[in-house]
């Protein structure tokens, strides 16, 4: 399994949100607490999405190289701000290529995306659902994975006007239905909002300084930290948080 994390807040260097803490996404690159049998650790690639004042889309960095070994990043992180991020270290489902493009977070203008699961019985169980999508979606997905699949479903809600956070719940629901047992940890972001589910996963939440933080597992010790319940879902600003079941 993957592990991932979203913030909206303050602005803040990408090496103290990612980098520095003690039980930092780059921590669980390699001693990750919570893989739930989905492998031991995250070395096969990932990546970066973070929004500046300048546009709406966002700046995205994203690689096959394991996180502890990408010395470019690191000076690029120490340099480098801002007041929304979307970040995923990746752990290879068996039998999906591990190349840049299938690294989180996946992106179409101001969006970012990352799964943090697997889909049972891919790409079978995913077949009826992908076959309602636009063609040219199909043929352009940034990899043969399903999380580029389940992206693109989301996507399709989204450009159909759908809100991010029901978006996300139509997807698991009928992912999850249509193959019992998957793990579906979606997390998605316009910059200015935040939205991510509970499928079989863990997933937990802390309120900052001025943000919010979402993270597949604390990043440090606070007590402030709470671990969702399975099948919920989550939408944040940098002032709400609000906690539903699915």
């Amino acid at each position: 399994m993957c592990r991932h994390l979203g913030y909206l807040g303050g602005e803040i260097l990408l090496s103290d949100l990612l980098l520095l803490p003690p039980r930092s996404l780059l921590r669980q690159s390699w001693a990750p607490e919570d893989m739930r049998g989905g492998g031991t650790i995250n070395a096969d690639g990932f990546g970066v999405g973070w929004y500046t004042a300048t546009r709406p889309e966002p700046a995205r960095y994203r690689t096959a190289r394991p996180l502890w070994s990408d010395t470019a990043f690191a000076s690029l992180a120490g340099t480098t701000g801002s007041g929304a991020v979307l970040a995923a270290v990746r752990s290879a489902t068996v039998g999906m290529p591990v190349v840049e493009t299938a690294n989180a977070p996946f992106s179409d203008g101001e969006w970012l995306f990352s799964h943090n699961g697997r889909v049972v019985g891919w790409p079978t169980s995913l077949a009826d659902l992908a076959g309602r999508l636009p063609t040219v979606d199909l043929i352009t997905l940034d990899a043969p994975t399903d999380s580029a699949v389940l992206w693109a479903l989301v996507r399709d809600r989204l450009r159909a006007g759908v809100p991010p956070g029901h978006a996300l719940a139509e997807v698991v629901t009928e992912v999850g239905a249509a193959a019992p047992g998957s793990r579906l940890n979606l997390m998605l972001t316009d910059g200015r909002r935040l939205a991510a589910t509970t499928w079989d996963h863990s997933l937990s939440v802390r309120r900052t300084d001025g943000g919010v933080l979402v993270s597949s597992e604390p990043i440090d010790d606070s007590p402030d930290w709470s671990c969702l319940s399975d099948k919920q879902l989550i939408t944040v600003t940098k002032s709400t948080v609000d906690i539903e079941s699915l």
